[in-house]
């Protein structure tokens, strides 16, 4: 079936968690979520309940990051920042995987860390900075996410070595089937790049760039 202007908008993330980040920024965010219909604004946990509030009434989500960039805060840390996410308004949470605890094969440490984040009743997304991870660790991640209740895997950060790329979310999806959903981020810039995640089987993108991936796509038509 065709992609339309609807299913892409509904697809993606708009996405600022630039360290410098300004109100004004998380402002603009907001307004453009709200006049593109994009899925959801994806802010640090600061800016949750100021995103709340700026798209409360529109069709647009909220977003919050959890252990964001690194995933090395301990679980007691990422559940109370969660929990006060979603108090503050986060619709959904990306939650980064504890990634030297996987290195380590501390595989019960993170699949409990992950666990107890999906117990918050809100859908979790987990980032598994795929960049640092080799091709069998991206399966036990995945793996343990799907064990641990996690409704998405995420390919990265956006503030790792590299971004998600076709033959991650490629692996991803032969692991997690129809199980769990995909999330693409870090460096989809445009429509094409958008396109070959979309094609390679992803539900979701988080991207800065939204507007210039749908101005693309309009373009494209």
């Amino acid at each position: 079936m065709e992609l339309t202007l609807e299913d892409l908008v509904g697809m993606i993330d708009h996405t600022q968690l630039r360290a410098q980040a300004t109100e004004e920024d998380i402002g603009r965010l907001a307004d453009e979520a709200k006049r593109y219909h994009f899925r959801s604004v994806c802010v640090n946990p600061f800016w949750v309940s100021t995103a709340s509030e700026l798209v409360r009434g529109s069709d647009v989500g909220v977003v919050s990051v959890v252990g964001f960039p690194l995933g090395q805060s301990r679980t007691e840390c990422k559940v109370e920042e969660g929990r006060m996410a979603v108090e503050d308004g986060a619709t959904e949470l990306d939650m980064v995987m504890n990634i030297g605890a996987l290195k380590s094969q501390r595989f019960s440490y993170v699949e409990n860390d992950i666990r107890d984040m999906t117990r918050l009743g809100v859908p979790v997304k987990v980032i598994i900075e795929s960049c640092y991870l080799f091709p069998e660790e991206k399966i036990m991640a995945c793996e343990l996410a799907m064990r641990a209740g996690a409704q998405f895997i995420k390919t990265s950060t956006g503030f790792g070595a590299y971004g998600a790329t076709r033959d991650d979310v490629m692996v991803i999806r032969h692991v997690v089937g129809d199980r769990m959903k995909i999330k693409a981020a870090g460096g989809i810039s445009n429509w094409q790049k958008a396109k070959d995640m979309i094609d390679a089987g992803v539900d979701r993108i988080g991207a800065s760039k939204s507007v210039e991936i749908v101005d693309g796509f309009k373009a494209s038509q």
